[in-house]
């Protein structure tokens, strides 16, 4: 029973990623969570206010299966499957990271200090997770996509809209962690 509380090796999880995808091509859909979104906004009432939003959201109902099992997977995995929550990072990271404020590095996946209920008190802290969410908003949509969509999907269909936008989440990923995340903390 080790096996379940242990992650599966790039070997067993990478082909069954692949399959998916292999499947997925087969039926004619492209997998990616942040269309997601726009199908929730739509099903809100969204399409009487914008263009956007008038689709046929019926056609992405599949999808919205795929985040429900997303957040039941995650929830199971957490609760049911993990047996240490702690993570495996170097330790002058840990110190680092515990030099800055966050003190639960190396024992937690998700900082205390932006996954509690006192980020909601912390105005710095709040405008970060604002403006951070406008961002990955801003830039999912204007690449056409969300990270998982064109790393996993687009790049498994060959399309080169999604190198370039990979290539883009890798610079900016290097800018923010290098130059921009320690201006800030």
């Amino acid at each position: 029973m080790n096996w379940i509380y242990n992650p599966w090796p790039w070997y067993i999880s990478g082909p069954l990623i692949a399959l998916v995808l292999f499947l997925l091509l087969m039926i004619g859909k492209k997998f990616g969570m942040s269309s997601n979104l726009r199908t929730i906004c739509t099903l809100c009432g969204a399409g009487k206010t914008a263009d956007f939003f008038r689709f046929d959201w019926k056609a992405q109902r599949w999808n919205l299966i795929v985040v429900l099992g997303v957040i039941i997977g995650g929830y199971i995995g957490s609760n049911f499957l993990s047996s240490n929550s702690r993570v495996s990072i170097h330790p002058e990271v840990i110190s680092d990271l515990q030099s800055k404020g966050f003190e639960s590095a190396g024992e937690a996946y998700m900082p205390e200090r932006f996954f509690s209920d006192t980020v909601l008190t912390d105005p710095k802290s709040l405008f970060l997770l604002v403006l951070g969410g406008i961002l990955v908003g801003f830039g999912a949509r204007y690449a056409g996509g969300c990270t998982s969509g064109h790393a996993i999907s687009g790049l498994s269909n060959l399309q080169i809209p999604s190198l370039i936008a990979v290539i883009g989440f890798f610079i900016g990923g290097l800018l923010m962690i290098h130059l921009i995340f320690p201006l800030i903390f």
